[in-house]
């Protein structure tokens, strides 16, 4: 642990999240606007779904820690969706049990502090055609859809809105986009820079609307040392990282 402490958000799910960032990703478009604000922590797993989070949840997020997170934003969905395989080897979880998973990770976390605030992230969608062309070596026979993804996106967001919990509707997000088959993926499943500016905006969007106090808003939180003169922030009419006019 080093200091002086900063405000925690912790980035929780699978491969969304762990490759967040990688190429210009949206962890990494956070970090760069929270620098001297907040530490931006990775507990990303590639290939978990909610019912492997639900299983470690006491581990990542312990209830006896000393300092609780300020934000969680939590991101589980898209493997879970993926169609059961005959053989049972699948990262599937049938909806309902998608739906409670969510649910319990809703109530611990909410249960680690009076100010831990939570994100949930929705699914997002995904290009079959390029999937298909790059990762049927590796998904085999499984099977992924877009349509599939609307499902658990939409019961995520009725979930949250149920249970009070800010929410982003990314399957909707990504395809205001009219070119976002094209620019949003690096395989047709995992974000692109331009994918992930798309992210990154939305949060910041509802961390600007929220009623929360103190304010988890990178321009409204107070900077780290900050009577050092040779630093000068960034505004948010320069916010170029997350600039997703195209």
């Amino acid at each position: 642990m080093v200091g002086p402490a900063r405000p925690q958000f912790v980035l929780f799910g699978s491969s969304i999240v762990e490759f967040s960032y990688s190429d210009q990703g949206w962890g990494a478009i956070l970090a760069n606007l929270y620098a001297r604000k907040a530490d931006i922590i990775l507990r990303g797993y590639a290939g978990w779904n909610s019912r492997r989070a639900l299983q470690n949840l006491d581990k990542i997020f312990p209830k006896d820690a000393t300092d609780q997170t300020s934000l969680v934003i939590v991101y589980f969905g898209g493997n879970d969706s993926m169609h059961p395989h005959p053989s049972g080897l699948s990262p599937h979880v049938p909806l309902q049990e998608y739906i409670e998973n969510m649910r319990k990770i809703v109530i611990h976390l909410k249960s680690l502090s009076k100010k831990t605030r939570i994100i949930f992230l929705s699914s997002p969608p995904i290009n079959e055609v390029q999937m298909h062309e790059t990762l049927s070596d590796l998904l085999g026979p499984l099977k992924r859809t877009n349509e599939a993804c609307r499902i658990y996106s939409e019961a995520c967001l009725e979930l949250c809105r149920e249970m009070n919990v800010k929410a982003i509707d990314l399957w909707s997000a990504l395809q205001q986009r009219h070119d976002w088959l094209d620019v949003c993926f690096t395989d047709g499943i995992h974000l692109s820079n331009e994918g992930s500016k798309i992210v990154a905006k939305e949060i910041l969007k509802v961390l600007g609307e929220a009623d929360w106090e103190p304010s988890l808003h990178w321009n409204s939180m107070p900077i780290e040392f900050a009577e050092d003169s040779l630093y000068e922030p960034i505004s948010a009419d320069e916010n170029t990282p997350i600039d997703v006019s195209n």
